[in-house]
């Protein structure tokens, strides 16, 4: 079902032609499998599968793409700052609880002091990693707006004076070889073989999360019933029984089974 990615694909095209779809291939990728093959069969939908740094707002922007499932809220509004523009959010579908993953302790209390502590580099992700390691006793945070990022220029305490090192987010997994603590996305964390039920020395709450994995299109194609088709699917019970039984946790659906 997958496509190879073209940025030549063209303008978005009529109502009838196939959705164009940008996806990470873990979970978005199967998530939108499972609703073809199992609840939507005649929906037109080509899936172009995404890994490591490419920009798929910027596909939508430009017309290489009607659609992208792949990101959060508070990450889509910092690209729309970035190029000037707005997105329309069709559906929030699932969470992908942030981790803190180690090769080298056991339980964060055996983190070693002076230890590198590796970050998302992108501005949302980054602060969503600080609260993470706030949240499990590991640092303090300067007290801010609930809207605005913190940055490490923000951390207050920091008791086992960690290091920290923002590295691009496809990377985080790979960076475990070579520091004391990664704070990891739950897509790459799946890409790269963890399983983040099992693997995460701790985990985000999912409910409340304010990261929702949505489903994003352009103003000018919000309304299109292809869109919307697709969006309902995405919120449906059996897409919710699908990742609860596929992911165990690891990815947690926004409505319940």
């Amino acid at each position: 079902m997958s496509g190879a990615l073209a940025l030549s694909i063209g303008p978005a095209r009529a109502a009838s032609a196939p959705l164009r779809v940008v996806a990470s291939s873990l979970p978005h990728a199967e998530i939108l499998e499972f609703v073809v093959d199992k609840l939507a069969p005649d929906l037109p939908l080509k899936v172009i599968e995404i890994s490591g740094d490419l920009r798929p707002n910027a596909l939508l922007r430009d017309g290489d793409a009607d659609a992208n499932f792949f990101q959060h809220v508070p990450f889509l509004r910092s690209e729309e700052a970035a190029m000037g523009m707005r997105f329309a959010v069709v559906a929030a579908v699932h969470v992908e609880p942030l981790g803190l993953y180690s090769r080298r302790a056991k339980a964060l209390a055996d983190l070693p002091a002076g230890g590198a502590v590796a970050l998302s580099n992108n501005v949302s992700n980054t602060s969503r990693g600080l609260s993470l390691l706030q949240a499990n006793g590991l640092i303090r945070l300067r007290a801010k707006a609930a809207d605005v990022n913190a940055t490490v220029d923000d951390i207050v305490e920091n008791p086992k004076n960690f290091r920290f090192v923002e590295i691009a987010p496809p990377q985080l997994p790979r960076s475990l070889d070579d520091v004391a603590l990664a704070v990891i996305n739950g897509n790459y964390a799946l890409e790269a073989g963890l399983e983040p039920a099992r693997d995460a020395l701790a985990l985000e709450r999912a409910e409340g999360n304010p990261y929702a994995n949505v489903l994003v299109t352009t103003e000018g194609l919000a309304k299109d019933p292809r869109v919307l088709r697709l969006g309902t699917l995405l919120t449906s019970a059996e897409v919710a029984d699908f990742i609860g039984e596929r992911y165990r946790g690891s990815v947690v659906p926004v409505r319940p089974s």
